[in-house]
């Protein structure tokens, strides 16, 4: 892969790993930047401001980070960015697409003093064409950012509306957090395609959508998938809209381990290549890749590939001490990945976090399935739906093509919606969620309110921070007593939403606070030693290995955050027992 990269700038990995093209180049690095707190910006038209802004910040790290430069923790609502580009001579006659992979939580982007492009939602990418804003020579981009750090209805997560960070909430992030890059295309391109594996009809359905300049002449669209170097299968068709959709046989596959199915175990991936062809040359090429695999309900059953398959997830937070939400490089992503799977886990929950593409991409090379979590709101408003449905079809979009992902959880804890158990505008709410989720993918598993309260649901995920080992085994010995049981203090089910036999799943347990470190904080119980620790942790797994009821857990969880305590690595990724010893407890091996 080739990149053309800012000096002296970080994070310079490919920001979209599934779907790349060769050329691109990295905004990332130092730029200026200006706090707005008297709201002067836009009065005195800062995007066209001759002075320098009098700070630097180095991006994709928000301003409350160290890696930043920066690292103030008080409330900034109002940012400004500013610096200059200039595009490598190659790039004349394409078309200039700018990509910013999040801006937390409004972003307004100038081009040579022209208004490009906006965007609401912290967590999700957007792009725009810039090529009509585009100089000869030296450009430059400003862009405003705007947060509502004290508003408790915004989509936030764990960021904390108050100064300091407490309890289970954390450092806020405002402004640019993900990458910021410039990539070269054709007037005709592919914008984007969505990949559905089917292993039962042994084939992969490919829908493509085409940006098309107005011409006269024929476009195809030439597809061309590979499995470990050997060709597979290649399609070509007539490109007639804005969407192609393709059906392509994959004949190599079967079904006795050698062939090609996704798991865990062995993330077997197909490799394609997405050519559009206009007079016989090829004007767009896109590298991508997919995994057959199907997650399914049979029976009550949780199924991977059409068999029963018992997960083993741990609570990821994806916060780090340097970056925040943002991690520090492509190394520490994959770290957190490869530290995941030592000890024993097969997947992970990605706690109120849309989680930066390449942490996905590692998880689908590797093997480690993932539930992608919304970061949800704290409080109901009619305006908190709007924000947030919109959000969270954006995170789905991004997505759903890949095979890591088998579950999506619009809803935790009743974060939201306070109320869900008696106000019906609030169960509406997660109903609505529950089935716009199913709308725009039928294939995955949708959980309604992870923890309590649910709705309607696909999976039973219960919260339980018991760490006792003998009312656990009693309370997970049959579903009757499951079903009796208020772990949290809370009903599992609204009224009126009565238990379907769906598979049940402890999703959030533990939490066993362990001070290993110099950081000072909490957890849901304590350890003394290491002794103490490993038993305790075998305390709670235990019971959910030998229950007859319990299809998979999800540990709180993989690192201390801020000021908990409670991961089995430290925040700097230091394991608080050897691998090996937590891996036989994940395991029920002990």
């Amino acid at each position: 892969m080739e990149a053309e990269t800012m000096s002296e700038c970080y994070r310079n990995d490919y920001p979209r790993p599934q779907f790349i093209r060769k050329e691109w180049l990295n905004l990332n690095g130092e730029w200026e930047f200006e706090f707005d707190d008297q709201v002067k910006g836009d009065e005195e038209k800062w995007w066209e401001r001759q002075e320098k802004y009098s700070k630097r910040i180095q991006v994709p790290f928000a301003y409350q980070s160290k890696l930043s430069g920066i690292a103030e923790s008080d409330f900034h609502d109002l940012v400004w960015y500013r610096r200059s580009f200039q595009l490598p001579e190659h790039y004349k006659g394409k078309h200039i697409i700018m990509h910013f992979g999040a801006v937390d939580y409004e972003a307004s982007v100038w081009i040579n003093g022209s208004l490009a492009m906006t965007h609401t939602g912290g967590h999700t990418p957007f792009s725009a064409d810039i090529t009509s804003f585009i100089q000869d020579g030296k450009n430059e981009v400003v862009v405003r950012a705007q947060d509502y750090s004290t508003d408790v209805t915004l989509p936030r997560g764990k960021q904390y509306w108050l100064q300091d960070s407490a309890s289970i909430f954390y450092t806020r992030t405002t402004g640019i957090w993900q990458t910021v890059w410039l990539e070269p295309v054709a007037p005709s391109y592919i914008a984007k395609v969505r990949m559905t594996p089917d292993i039962d009809r042994k084939q992969i359905e490919i829908k493509a959508f085409i940006e098309r300049s107005e011409t006269k002449t024929r476009q195809y669209l030439k597809t061309r998938i590979e499995f470990k170097g050997k060709l597979i299968a290649e399609d070509q068709c007539l490109v007639t809209a804005a969407s192609e959709t393709r059906s392509i046989q994959l004949h190599d596959f079967n079904d006795h381990g050698l062939g090609g199915w996704w798991t865990p175990e062995n993330p077997n991936l197909y490799d394609v290549t997405f050519e559009l062809l206009q007079d016989g040359s090829v004007v767009d090429q896109v590298e991508s890749y997919f995994g057959m695999r199907k997650i399914s309900i049979e029976n009550g059953q949780l199924c991977l590939n059409n068999r029963p398959y018992f997960q083993r997830l741990v609570l990821d937070q994806g916060y780090f001490p340097d970056g925040n939400l943002t991690p520090p490089s492509d190394a520490a992503i994959k770290q957190d990945v490869e530290l995941t799977k030592a000890m024993g886990f097969n997947g992970a929950r990605k706690h109120q976090k849309l989680e930066d593409p390449r942490y996905l991409y590692w998880c689908d090379k590797l093997g480690l399935l993932v539930y992608s979590e919304a970061a949800n709101a704290y409080e109901f408003s009619e305006q908190y739906v709007e924000r947030f449905t919109k959000e969270w079809q954006e995170s789905i979009e991004r997505d759903y093509n890949h095979p890591s992902i088998i579950g999506w959880v619009p809803l935790n804890e009743s974060w939201g919606v306070p109320n869900i158990w008696a106000n019906k505008q609030q169960q509406y709410h997660a109903l609505a969620m529950y089935y716009l989720t199913k709308s725009l993918d039928p294939t995955r598993p949708v959980v309604s309110n992870d923890g309590w309260e649910m709705t309607k649901t696909d999976l039973f995920n219960i919260h339980d921070y018991e760490w006792r080992k003998e009312v656990l085994e009693e309370r997970y010995r049959t579903i009757d007593h499951v079903l009796a049981s208020r772990p949290s203090n809370r009903e599992l089910a609204v009224t009126g939403f009565p238990y379907e036999g769906q598979p049940v799943l402890v999703s959030e347990f533990g939490g066993i606070a362990y001070k290993k470190s110099e950081w000072e904080g909490w957890g849901y119980s304590g350890a003394e030693n290491d002794e103490d620790y490993a038993a305790r942790l075998q305390a709670v797994i235990d019971p959910l290995h030998r229950s007859s009821v319990v299809q998979g857990f999800c540990y709180t969880q993989l690192t201390d955050v801020e000021q908990e305590i409670n991961g089995l690595l430290t925040y700097d990724r230091v394991p608080k027992l050897p691998l090996e010893t937590i891996k036989a407890i994940v395991l029920g091996k002990a």
